[in-house]
């Protein structure tokens, strides 16, 4: 990269670091924002900027929020009775982009450092009857699902996940075996 200037050197980098930004990509991105549209540049910096001084995580769901408790948790037409756990803040987006779920959510990054008690208050706090597991599926999914159903059941909720198969559009050669077995446990009546 010696025959590109600096500045235009380390926004390539910079670029590159994203999650799937290749380096093609990254180049061309650059090459964009460098000299095609300066606007947009400008004002991408200018938002990225803004998530990075505003955005903070929900002292109640640990989800995604510009305050300390996030609009989803203070909606009160949200109390449905239903939670959502979820491994990560941006699996909330990914589901409230679905349109499906109406319920809260918590998120559960790592077991160990996962409050059982704030959970528990949550749960009674909203008047909750079912916990939706949104998790990967993985054994270490199905651990933390266990878990939770053993601390948790003295709540007297019910527990359910997400169901699981073969993804829309994909052929059965390109499926794994796992995802094989779980669908055909899962099956349905057409």
């Amino acid at each position: 990269m010696n025959s590109y200037p600096e500045n235009f050197k380390k926004l390539i980098e910079s670029l590159e670091k994203l999650p799937s930004i290749g380096r093609k990509s990254a180049i061309r991105l650059a090459y964009f924002l460098a000299f095609e549209d300066k606007f947009s540049a400008i004002n991408l910096a200018h938002n990225i900027e803004e998530c990075v001084q505003d955005l903070q995580v929900c002292e109640e769901c640990f989800g995604v929020s510009d305050s300390y408790i996030c609009d989803i948790c203070n909606d009160d037409s949200r109390n449905n009775g239903e939670l959502c756990i979820v491994a990560n803040a941006k699996d909330i987006f990914l589901l409230e982009d679905s349109g499906e779920f109406s319920g809260k959510y918590f998120v559960i990054s790592d077991i160990k450092d996962t409050n059982i008690k704030q959970l528990e208050i949550k749960i009674t706090n909203n008047n909750i009857k079912e916990i939706i597991f949104a998790l990967t599926p993985s054994l270490g999914s199905d651990g933390i699902m266990l878990f939770l159903e053993d601390k948790l059941s003295h709540l007297g909720i019910t527990f359910s996940k997400i169901a699981q198969g073969i993804p829309t559009g994909v052929s059965l050669e390109n499926v794994d075996q796992l995802s094989l077995i779980r669908s055909l446990q899962a099956r349905i009546k057409v």
